[in-house]
């Protein structure tokens, strides 16, 4: 029964996740067949760890991911909770017609989103920077300086994401049961104290599995990167997916691009292992 599932598992999912651990420790153009590839052993990785100029982009693209995964958690966490806990309150008007607006952002697809906020962050027409103007503020350079160019891809990856995760929080909302709140509030407990003792908490296994999730969303971005920025100005929005396709394909250099495949994927395992150790840790005490 289950061997449909798991053939096309293996198909679309597990040989190409082999092949290119395989074709990591290989030299291949991916303008070749795969039986061209040359056994070079780890020299792709001591390439892309390296001090030259493959090492620097790599190690760059690496940092700039993981400046955009954090940012995008920092955000859309905090957010996807104020906006469930709006939602959840049985007492507020268009409670429905909030949480609809909310996930048609999640149904919207990235290149159009991505389309529509190189729109909004142009430097002359764009809106934001015309409201800007009306409180006094000049224009900013959105796309176009390396400062803000990756925290304008994070607000529109936020943006798009935080209708999915406020669905995720409201159904870890409804999952505690309204008699503890009762029985705080006879003990004196009231707003703060009810969201810090009670809600958080109960809520820690939503919000961890949120942002799990949202770490691997945020690793995958690609698409306002490659229509939006290009990775730039001046590397500044870089990320590993969009650096990958550029090394692996646009420069057809296929081994060192599934080098930095399996090395995006052993960093992503690693660290999705130490943030559940970490949930357990702080289970046992």
């Amino acid at each position: 029964m289950l061997a449909p599932s798991l053939g096309l598992i293996a198909v679309f999912i597990l040989v190409p996740i082999a092949l290119t651990v395989w074709l990591a420790f290989t030299k291949w153009s991916s303008q070749t067949p795969f039986s061209t590839a040359t056994f070079i052993g780890l020299d792709n990785f001591r390439e892309i760890f390296g001090a030259g100029s493959v090492g620097r982009d790599f190690k760059g693209a690496l940092v700039n991911t993981a400046l955009y995964s954090g940012m995008s958690i920092a955000l859309i966490l905090p957010l996807s909770v104020l906006f469930g806990m709006l939602i959840h309150q049985a007492e507020l008007k268009g409670a429905n017609v909030l949480r609809t607006i909310l996930f048609a952002t999640y149904m919207v697809p990235m290149i159009a989103v991505a389309l529509v906020f190189s729109k909004l962050y142009s430097p002359s027409e764009g809106p934001i920077n015309q409201i800007l103007g009306w409180v006094g503020i000049g224009p900013l350079p959105w796309l176009s300086s390396p400062d803000t160019a990756l925290v304008s891809v994070v607000l529109l990856n936020v943006w798009q994401q935080v209708g999915y995760f406020t669905i995720l929080i409201i159904a870890g909302l409804t999952q505690i049961p309204q008699s503890i709140y009762e029985a705080a509030k006879m003990d004196g407990a009231r707003g703060p104290a009810l969201f810090g003792f009670i809600t958080l908490p109960l809520l820690k296994r939503t919000l961890l599995f949120s942002a799990v999730i949202a770490l691997i969303n945020a690793v995958q971005v690609f698409e306002p990167v490659a229509l939006v920025t290009q990775g730039g100005p001046v590397g500044s929005t870089n990320v590993m997916t969009y650096h990958i396709r550029r090394v692996g394909i646009e420069r057809a250099q296929g081994g060192l691009g599934s080098a930095m495949s399996v090395t995006l994927l052993l960093a992503l395992v690693v660290t999705v292992t130490a943030v559940f150790a970490f949930a357990r840790r702080e289970d046992r005490r």
